[in-house]
């Protein structure tokens, strides 16, 4: 039996229950691809089922305004891909449908080479390899290939050869197979060799080299940050920002930031204001931040820079906020202050 019936007959009895599998609707397809970016299925489907609730079809995630779609993307992090999804949404709508092809799909904004051969694949049936984190992990193993997967002769290398592999019948349920043989069978940490229909054809299981496999040749760089936000409570409201471009959580909103204030701002909460917490790490891709927070109730509402609103504080839970703020509000509400955050 050759790798593809192998895997095809392993699928028959392994397959994961996923809804958006039952359709060949590209929309809620693309949608769980754009999701399950980054992140855990576990998690990801409730914000499939939560988008597809609230917006039915592309058109009604393309009339949704940002601040809309960022909210109910709340938590899932990595919110440039929620932004690239109303932008995609949106050229859908205008080339009234979605493209058919892994090449056009591409044209789509935050759509790469994997979630267009998804889409493809699974939506139109395009006889085209698709290649995620598990793939790279089974075709490693399975052929002995050291060459690293993150560069571009590793990835040429991989796509050429999950091609190459392709049936030309049930190629769309193939890649699934493949998938969710990685995330099943061959998993990046004790997989299930002794129980694996293709252990005795894996060069990495004859050569004992499982664990080296696949090869990564890039670390990520992270810089370390210090921040120090401020919780200001003027009568029932507190004061809020709307991120920018160019910096991480673009479009969110955050608390002043001990740097927005005045000098003269500066004094009085430095003065007047109490510590909640201090030096909370949060870790993102290419950051590690160390947040103070501090909660400060001034007799009179301060003067804050031109792009900040004031919001009662019931209403906060209508915000998109990054994790770190709805971490710190959440250290601020099992405090003794006790102000109701209302997260």
């Amino acid at each position: 039996m050759n790798f593809a019936s192998s895997l095809l007959l392993w699928f028959d009895n392994n397959e994961r229950p996923l809804p958006w599998r039952e359709t060949k609707d590209a929309y809620a397809i693309w949608l769980s691809e754009v999701i399950l970016q980054q992140t855990r299925i576990a998690q990801g489907m409730a914000y499939w089922y939560r988008f597809i609730q609230q917006w039915p079809t592309v058109y009604d995630l393309a009339n949704a305004s940002e601040d809309e779609i960022l909210k109910a993307w709340q938590g899932l992090g990595y919110y440039s891909r929620a932004r690239n999804l109303h932008k995609a949404a949106q050229q859908v709508v205008d080339r009234k449908g979605f493209p058919k092809t892994s090449k056009e799909l591409k044209e789509l904004k935050g759509v790469g080479e994997y979630t267009a051969a998804a889409i493809a694949s699974f939506a139109f049936d395009e006889e085209v390899a698709v290649v995620d984190g598990n793939v790279y992990r089974v075709l490693a193993r399975f052929k002995g290939i050291d060459t690293p997967i993150d560069t571009t002769s590793g990835k040429k290398e991989f796509q050429e050869l999950a091609q190459s592999l392709l049936p030309t019948q049930n190629s769309a349920r193939y890649n699934q197979a493949i998938m969710d043989f990685g995330a099943i069978q061959c998993t990046p940490t004790s997989p299930h060799c002794a129980v694996c229909p293709l252990c005795e054809s894996c060069v990495a299981y004859r050569e004992q080299r499982i664990q080296l496999l696949p090869v990564k040749s890039k670390t990520i760089k992270q810089k370390e940050r210090k921040l120090t936000y401020l919780y200001i409570q003027y009568n029932n409201e507190i004061a809020l920002h709307q991120r920018g471009a160019g910096d991480i959580w673009q479009g969110l909103w955050e608390l002043p930031q001990a740097c927005h204030l005045t000098k003269q701002t500066e004094k009085d909460w430095k003065k007047n204001a109490i510590e909640v917490c201090k030096d909370v790490k949060h870790v993102l891709t290419h950051q590690v931040l160390f947040t103070n927070l501090y909660y400060w109730a001034p007799q009179e509402r301060p003067t804050l820079p031109a792009d900040f609103i004031w919001v009662p504080i019931e209403k906060i839970v209508e915000y998109a906020l990054p994790r770190l703020m709805e971490i710190l509000l959440s250290k601020l509400s099992n405090s003794n202050l006790t102000p109701d955050c209302m997260l």
